[in-house]
């Protein structure tokens, strides 16, 4: 079932819900993707668990409007398309590892998060002036940014060809100003703080692309652990659906046992 939810600002925020379940799973993508990214891993769960993918504001089919944009405001979009559930799991890929971490003390209904190959070493915060750099070079040549400099940090030597062809159309068929703005948010949160906030479990499916600091990310997380699929980057749903899809099962079988 397709339909919209209002932000708290007022912007209409694209959902697709589908499945079965007492416990919701609200699928947030990461930076210039779509909801569509999760529709692998959302078939699969789908006879066990109500599903919800979101278009974040600024990306997809949501409105792009919004004049300012804010780690706060992204919590408030997930919480609102979280809030008809009354059990719910956030899951966030990329730059949305840190706005569902946000987003779960401002839903009560949380039971867990899991974050999907993000936050991987939280005693690790990029410099300021890297991140300006970035920037700058993002607004001065977003294509060949793109195209040239990204796909080192996003892909692996075992990504599929059909995968990396796609994320670069999706980035590249993107406003690159609005690109750039919808990114900032994550730069200016403390990282480590959000983290800290997060009272619910907390568990990772991490590419082995770049390696997690397990033992530092859990001096910030209350409960944190991780599984990792191998020989694949940082799209781990997409270019190896089925082992991140066993990763999932194994992942929400801790999280919903009667223990948990």
């Amino acid at each position: 079932m397709e339909r919209f939810v209002t932000s708290s600002d007022d912007q209409r925020i694209y959902t697709e819900e589908s499945g079965s379940g007492a416990t919701a799973l609200v699928f947030v993508h990461g930076w210039l993707g779509n909801a569509s990214w999760w529709n692998p891993a959302r078939k699969h769960v789908a006879s066990r668990y109500t599903t919800v993918a979101i278009d974040l504001p600024g990306h997809g089919r949501s409105d792009k409007t919004r004049t300012t944009w804010s780690a706060t405001q992204y919590a408030d979009d997930i919480a609102a398309a979280a809030a008809d559930f009354t059990d719910v799991i956030l899951v966030g890929h990329s730059m949305s590892g840190a706005y569902v971490c946000e987003a779960a003390p401002r839903t009560p209904q949380t039971r867990a998060v899991i974050l999907v190959d993000t936050l991987k070493n939280l005693d690790q915060q990029m410099p300021r002036d890297q991140i300006e750099q970035m920037l700058a070079l993002y607004r001065r040549d977003f294509r060949g940014a793109v195209q040239n400099v990204l796909p080192q940090y996003l892909f692996s030597a075992d990504t599929p060809p059909d995968v990396r062809a796609r994320i670069q159309r999706e980035f590249l068929a993107a406003d690159p100003a609005l690109a750039v703005r919808i990114i900032e948010p994550l730069y200016a949160m403390d990282l480590r703080e959000s983290a800290r906030r997060v009272a619910v479990p907390v568990r990772a499916i991490n590419a082995d692309f770049s390696p997690t600091n397990l033992e530092g990310n859990r001096r910030h997380f209350r409960d944190y652990a991780v599984e990792t699929v191998a020989r694949c980057g940082h799209y781990p749903m997409l270019e190896r659906p089925d082992a991140f899809n066993a990763a999932l099962d194994r992942v929400l079988a801790q999280l919903t046992s009667p223990s948990t």
